[in-house]
Parts: C-alpha cells; sequence; structure tokens
C-alpha cells in the first residue's frame, strides 16, 4: 500500500506548510510576536484555537490517502464503521433498527426491530449497553485526564526552565545586531521565550480544562463507536458519526484551498490598483466592480453547473469516482475563491493608495528603488494584517456556503461527504413519521462547534492585528 494522494490532498498540505512557514517567519519580528501574545493570552482564543487544532488533525489524517483504493488514513483508524451498512435508520446507541419488520421467530410471526449487524455481540440487551457505555466513558474520563495532568507538569517544568533561561538572558548583552544585520541567537530565543511564558501564564488553565474535554469526548466516541453505531445510522444504513467526521475535511478544504486561489488575485490586483492608479487602477476597479454587480449565488451556480458539464463530457480525464468528487471540489474551491476576492481586493487597494504617500516610500522613490521592490519590501509586509483579518473572517463564512450550495444541489458532488450534503439529505427525514432527527443534529452540532470556534479565534486575531486597536497604546 503506497500514497495516492488527490490533487485536493497536494493543494491542503501546499497551503498548510506555507502558512507554517509564514507564521514562523513572522515570529521573528516584534510586532507579529506582541499579536500573537495578544491571541493567546484570552483564554477564549486558547480554548477555540485547541478545538480547531483537533478538527485540522482529522482533516490531515482524512487527507493522507493509499493507492488502490484511495482510503485515507482516517478511514484506516475509524474501520470498521465506514464499510458495514445496516438495512436502514437505527437511533443512536441502539441495538436494533428504527422501523420495526414483521420476522420469523421461533416458529411464530412477530413484528420486532431487527437487532443491527455492526453491534458487538456481547451486548445482549440494554443493562449491557448501559454497563459498556458507562465503563467506556470511566475508561475515557481517567486516561484523558492522565493525559492532560502529564502534559500540565511538562508544561509547568517548561515554565520553570523558561524562566531560568529568562534570568539567565537577562545578564546577557542582548539588542545588538550581528554584522549580517540580523538578530542574535540569544536574542530569538529569549524573545520566544518571553512570549510562551507570558501566554502560559494567563491561559494554562483555560488551555488544560479545554484539552481535557477535547480528549474526552474524541477517546469516548472513538471506543463507543467500536461497539455501537454512535450517532445512529441514515437511509441507507449509513453510519453518521462516520459521515460527520469525514465532513471535517471537506469544511477545511473549502475555507483552506479557496484561500489559495483568492490571495494572489486580491493582493496582486488591489495593490497594483492603489499603487500604480491611473488607467490600471480604473481597469482594475471595472473587472471588480462588475464582478461584485453579479448576484453571488447566481455566479456560483452557474460556474458550477459547466464545471458539471465538463467534467460530464470528459470521463477519459476522471477515470475513478474519488477523481470526479475531488475534481468538482477543487472547481467549487477555485469558483468560490474567484467570486469573493473582490472585497480584499478593494480593502488592499486603499490600503496601498495610503501607503504609497508614506515618508518611507517616499524616501525609498527619492533613493531609486523601483516599483516591484517598494511593493514587495514596504507594501506588501504592510497590508499583511488586512490579507490575515480577511482570511480568518472569511474562513467561516466559506464553511457555510459550501452547507447552503450543497443544500440547493450544486455544491460538492453527492460522492462527497460533506455537512451540506448530509444537510441536504436530512431535510425530508424530518417530515417522516416517525422523525428521524439525528442526522440533522450531528450534521448541525459539527458544524456549529467548527464556526462557533473559528469566529471566536477570528474575533481575537482581529483584535490583535488590526493596528486600530492599539493605536493609542
Amino acid at each position: 500500500m503506497s500514497l495516492g494522494l488527490l490533487w485536493s490532498d497536494k493543494c491542503f498540505f501546499l497551503v498548510l506548510i506555507v502558512i507554517v512557514v509564514l507564521i514562523l517567519n513572522g515570529l521573528r519580528s516584534p510586532p507579529t510576536r506582541l499579536a500573537f501574545m495578544r491571541i493567546f493570552s484570552k483564554p477564549v482564543s486558547v480554548a477555540s484555537a485547541i478545538v480547531l487544532l483537533f478538527f485540522l488533525i482529522i482533516g490531515v489524517l482524512d487527507s493522507i490517502h493509499f493507492k488502490p483504493n484511495s482510503r485515507s488514513l482516517l478511514d484506516n483508524i475509524l474501520s470498521p464503521i465506514g464499510d458495514v451498512y445496516e438495512k436502514t435508520y437505527s437511533s443512536p446507541l441502539a441495538l436494533t433498527l428504527y422501523a420495526s419488520e414483521v420476522l420469523m421467530v421461533d416458529g411464530r410471526v412477530k413484528l420486532t426491530h431487527p437487532r443491527l449487524n455492526y453491534v458487538k455481540p456481547t451486548l445482549k440487551n440494554n443493562a449491557q449497553k448501559w454497563m459498556f457505555i458507562r465503563q467506556v466513558l470511566l475508561d475515557a474520563l481517567w486516561v484523558s485526564g492522565l493525559l492532560v495532568l502529564g502534559l500540565g507538569l511538562l508544561t509547568i517544568i517548561f515554565k520553570i526552565c523558561t524562566r531560568k533561561f529568562l534570568i539567565m538572558s537577562s545578564s546577557c548583552k542582548l539588542g545588538e545586531i550581528s554584522k549580517d544585520g540580523t538578530m542574535p541567537i540569544t536574542e530569538q530565543l529569549f524573545a520566544y521565550a518571553e512570549m510562551i511564558k507570558r501566554c502560559i501564564s494567563k491561559t494554562l488553565l483555560t488551555g488544560l480544562l479545554t484539552l481535557f474535554i477535547c480528549l474526552l469526548l474524541v477517546i469516548a466516541s472513538y471506543w463507543l463507536s467500536r461497539g455501537l453505531h454512535l450517532l445512529g445510522t441514515g437511509k441507507i444504513g449509513q453510519d453518521i458519526f462516520y459521515a460527520t467526521v469525514k465532513s471535517i475535511r471537506t469544511g477545511l478544504m473549502i475555507g483552506i484551498l479557496t484561500t489559495l486561489f483568492m490571495m494572489p488575485l486580491a493582493l496582486l490586483l488591489g495593490i497594483a490598483a492603489g499603487y500604480f492608479g491611473g488607467i490600471i487602477d480604473d481597469v482594475i476597479q471595472y473587472i471588480y466592480t462588475t464582478l461584485s454587480s453579479i448576484p453571488g449565488v447566481l455566479l456560483i451556480t452557474a460556474s458550477v453547473l459547466s464545471m458539471q458539464t465538463y467534467i460530464a463530457n470528459h470521463p477519459e480525464q476522471f477515470t475513478t469516482l474519488e477523481e470526479n468528487a475531488d475534481a468538482r471540489l477543487l472547481a467549487l474551491c477555485f469558483i468560490l475563491g474567484v467570486t469573493s476576492w473582490t472585497s480584499l481586493c478593494r480593502l488592499l487597494r486603499a490600503e496601498a493608495m495610503k501607503l504609497k504617500e508614506v515618508d518611507y516610500v517616499l524616501a525609498a522613490k527619492a533613493l531609486g528603488s523601483g516599483p516591484f521592490k517598494i511593493i514587495f519590501k514596504h507594501l506588501l509586509p504592510n497590508v499583511m494584517h488586512i490579507v490575515v483579518i480577511t482570511f480568518v473572517l472569511d474562513f467561516s463564512f466559506l464553511v457555510l456556503a459550501e452547507a447552503v450550495l450543497s443544500y440547493v444541489g450544486v455544491g460538492v458532488s453527492p460522492l462527497t461527504i460533506s455537512w451540506g450534503n448530509m444537510i441536504n439529505a436530512a431535510r425530508l427525514e424530518l417530515a417522516r413519521e416517525p422523525l428521524v432527527w439525528w442526522p440533522m443534529l450531528a450534521a448541525f452540532g459539527f458544524m456549529f462547534t467548527f464556526v462557533l470556534a473559528s469566529n471566536l479565534l477570528a474575533d481575537a486575531v482581529e483584535d490583535a492585528f488590526n493596528p486600530r486597536h492599539h493605536s493609542s497604546a
């Protein structure tokens, strides 16, 4: 079995690597370090970051695919719940089907609820089931507690070592600049240690409590899924817990890959329009004004339907169902990126028009610096706070956009597991009798948690990176 990454996987990992490199490079700057300290000095933002980290880990595990059947690493971890199908609906943690059937039992015809195929054979009645659930919860409780306790002790030891390092470093000559113009390694380590120490001091308890809750939920859910359908099954007998967990990757792809297509357009055109002005500014304004005047949903719908037609007319380019679904996912990310760059472009144009009149840019022009050198050395670094704020604010909007588009039938492929497709399939189940509520609740609960954590972290990032909020400091 060898790696068989899809195109969306490669783009996803590429964006993650770029984001990590940019963050590490940005931490070398004192203003950026100060902004990160503001973010992780707030308990709410730390809790949100930990929740999003768990979602990201699941998305990464689900993006490592293997040949020849394109199963992901997450599929192998969750197996066999993704491969076992029941006849039809079953409620969460149930032993039998939701609907009754007429069966022959002991030579007599009875109306009964058939037993589920996936349920652990040792769970023969409800008493044994609840005993199994109670034991799993107790085991998950002490395992999570031990892990968090160990991490807490390591954090305290690290904090003590950091304090000693800061005391030793304070006796050294700091602030010196090496011959090549960079900060000495001692100065950089001192700055990083100071940042980590301050963040730990303010948010240690919140971080450990959030980590404990997340670990408890993850471990308990995984162990319960070994013997029961944790969130029940759907119309065709598919496991709802498996579907909601698999949908995390789709949400991350939509939120992150759309940025890959949106940011270059907005950065290039926005800064060029603001800095050069004249006919270049007029042309770029005409382009984004025209796009903004078209209703977004209609433009996205027309583009998605056109892409579907192209995929249907060129089956030789998409030989498997996985490649077909992956191409449609990438196409949706591209379309959302192309249609959502205009607002960021406007902001960057206005900021570039302001920055090109400041003293250091005028001085660079007087010293003979070319326009491209000025853009990359002076303008681009000074507009990155707008880019970061826009990215985190648009992330949750894009996740919700996928759900809405899939609900109306123009989102990702029906073969792609997503919260939007789950909600679309569950809307008719709410009208049946008896009511089937768990597919809708599961998709809504996961999506709500993901979007809420994204919005809370986005608010903290916006407060930390927006210079207007700290102009008086």
